[in-house]
């Protein structure tokens, strides 16, 4: 239920001393663009290698995710990066009353110094730098939340800023209780997640794993409907069974889908039906779609 998406590298030869450093740029299929690249040389959300052990999340950008931030009081925020320039986006004004309302010291920064400090393309004039989320321990997730079972969203490799932050978005709005994600091969929380995310990611709880197929084995022994969802899947997802269980559901990574160890660890297989000419739905739309098909099924 997916669609490819590609990655480009950005650098090129620059003065012989001292000789310039280069760094692969890419996220979501845009070329680099240097009046774009921040200091920590990345574009677009793209971490560097280090940055992939833990969660992310301690840069936020975009009026909604860094309003988010200061509202939901999670996670300590250190610093607001503000533009000066505020005539086309009076909403910056609303974040600097919630800083000083939260005691977060404020940067005025003209629109090129902030851009400089940007990880993404569209940070809407503001950033804030806050301590990185904390994972949740996988247990808690199987904990129940209220009267209802636990529904757990698994990503087997999605590699897409965009589409992961559509699907935190959906996921947060829809009820999703927890996610995991995998330690490797994945994109964790970057800042093009985090703005996509519109503040969703402040009121999830994120679990790293280390092989997702050995997640799924264990959700499967704590008696849960583990469900995924492929192109190829042996049902319809309008023919789920009984979800008044915990349920995990696992999305496959962009272009070749549903890892095959991910599936066979699936109780049941499902598809989304599909009348038109295109093959396949963006893996944030198809996720969308059974996320909420679960949640119909639950009444």
């Amino acid at each position: 239920m997916t669609q490819k998406n590609g990655n480009a590298k950005g650098g090129g030869k620059g003065r012989r001393k001292p000789p310039p450093t280069r760094r692969s740029g890419g996220g979501g299929g845009r070329p680099p663009s240097r009046q774009n690249r921040g200091k920590t040389g990345a574009i677009d959300g793209k971490p560097k290698k280090a940055s992939r052990e833990g969660l992310g999340g301690a840069q936020v950008e975009g009026i909604h995710a860094v309003r988010e931030v200061l509202l939901a009081g999670r996670r300590r925020v250190h610093e607001i990066l503000l533009s000066t320039d505020r005539s086309e986006a009076p909403d910056l004004e609303d974040i600097r009353m919630l800083a000083e309302q939260y005691s977060v010291p404020v940067r005025e920064l003209g629109r090129t110094k902030l851009t400089a400090e940007a990880r993404t393309t569209a940070h809407q004039g503001v950033i804030a730098h806050a301590s990185t989320l904390r994972e949740t321990d996988i247990e808690e997730l199987y904990e129940p939340v209220g009267d209802t079972p636990p529904f757990l969203l698994a990503c087997d490799g999605i590699t897409d800023p965009g589409n992961l932050g559509a699907l935190l978005r959906t996921a947060e709005c829809a009820g999703v209780t927890g996610v995991l994600l995998p330690r490797h091969r994945a994109v964790h929380v970057t800042p093009a997640v985090t703005k996509t995310a519109a503040g969703a990611i402040e009121h999830l709880r994120f679990a790293i794993v280390g092989g997702l197929p050995t997640a799924l084995a264990d959700a499967t022994a704590r008696g849960a409907l583990v469900i995924g969802l492929d192109m190829g899947g042996d049902v319809s997802i309008h023919d789920l069974p009984p979800v008044d269980r915990p349920v995990v559901l696992v999305l496959g990574a962009e272009g070749r889908g549903l890892g095959r160890l991910a599936r066979e660890r699936c109780e049941v297989v499902a598809s989304i039906p599909m009348s038109g000419a295109v093959e396949s739905l963006n893996v944030s739309v198809a996720g969308a779609l059974a996320i909420y098909e679960v949640v119909r099924r639950r009444g």
